[in-house]
């Protein structure tokens, strides 16, 4: 898989709730913080949406909007209006199903919100503004597609639905990125922008492809096809690290999804990730993960979107 297929596995993106509703006249609407990821699509009006501590932003009929890091908005006809608080008036609506305000109907916004695991969060939103905007035609018409089948598939409680469901998440948060980048990966620094780039995408794919090998700058200058010194300027610069920094940050995300989910032993895990010992691993683990790998095999898996940083 291509370094962002990657990362989206160890997201492991699942549906936790979808919704939506619709509104008129002079209206707003207030959203706590929470854990995880939300992405909408505005099917009919135009609205103003305010996270806190950023500028209003104005989204149309038909654009999608991502939100990769769970602080508090509002979501607005007319910010200056009393804002209704969302926890009283969505739950009332069923999983799927669409609320109505009070007042007249001349807007309609449809949505999910998505849990994910908190180590490979901490390594992609935190490369993500606070508001992933989509105008753009044509993934924007794709993931509004995606977003009306998860609809469906709750509504419908069809065979196979749960399964549809969760595939549906992932389809949603991938497009959603996929459309960011091409958008907006020539001016952005993170690892997932510098996947515009072509010559770091190699690097990036190689190290992704096979992250036990005993790699140097100066094999992954040659997978991108520059001299050592340009193609390490180049990577700190694009993707925010050393290119070693972000092999060991790889290695350790690939380390916390095993030790989460497949219970393997951890000198299975160190080898399998190139470490000539478990000592040299378990500190490689801590000083990357904050915590020794033994105590984050015996913690419950987290479901959380991460703090903001690269």
């Amino acid at each position: 898989m291509d370094p962002l297929s990657q990362v989206l596995a160890l997201l492991r993106p699942r549906h936790h709730r979808f919704g939506g509703f619709t509104a008129g006249g002079r209206w707003a609407l207030r959203f706590a913080p929470y854990a995880g990821i939300k992405c909408y699509a505005v099917a009919e009006g135009a609205c103003w949406l305010a996270l806190d501590g950023e500028d209003p932003r104005r989204i149309e009929a038909g654009d999608c909007f991502l939100l990769p890091r769970g602080i508090g908005f509002t979501i607005a006809s007319d910010l200056q209006a009393a804002p209704l608080q969302a926890l009283d008036v969505l739950p009332r609506a069923a999983n799927g199903a669409m609320a109505a305000l009070p007042g007249a109907r001349d807007f309609a916004v449809m949505g999910g919100h998505f849990l994910v695991e908190e180590g490979p969060a901490a390594a992609l939103l935190g490369a993500l503004p606070a508001i992933v905007h989509l105008p753009g035609e044509a993934e924007r018409d794709s993931l509004r597609w995606s977003i009306e089948r998860l609809r469906e598939e709750l509504a419908g409680e069809q065979p196979g639905g749960a399964w549809l469901v969760q595939q549906l998440a992932a389809m949603i948060l991938a497009q959603a990125l996929r459309r960011h980048l091409a958008e907006t990966g020539a001016r952005q620094v993170g690892w997932l922008f510098a996947l515009a780039d072509r010559p770091l995408r190699q690097a990036l794919g190689a190290i992704h492809a096979a992250p036990a090998r005993r790699w140097s700058l100066a094999a992954l200058a040659a997978e991108a096809g520059m001299s050592r010194s340009s193609f390490a300027a180049h990577f700190r610069a694009r993707v925010g690290m050393a290119p070693m920094a972000y092999l060991t940050r790889w290695r350790m995300l690939l380390a916390a999804d095993r030790l989460a989910h497949t219970g393997q032993p951890l000198a299975e895990i160190a080898q399998a990730l190139g470490y000539a010992s478990d000592s040299a691993f378990a500190a490689a683990f801590k000083r990357e993960m904050g915590t020794p790998p033994r105590r984050f095999a015996g913690s419950p898996p987290l479901a959380a979107a991460a703090s903001p940083g690269r």
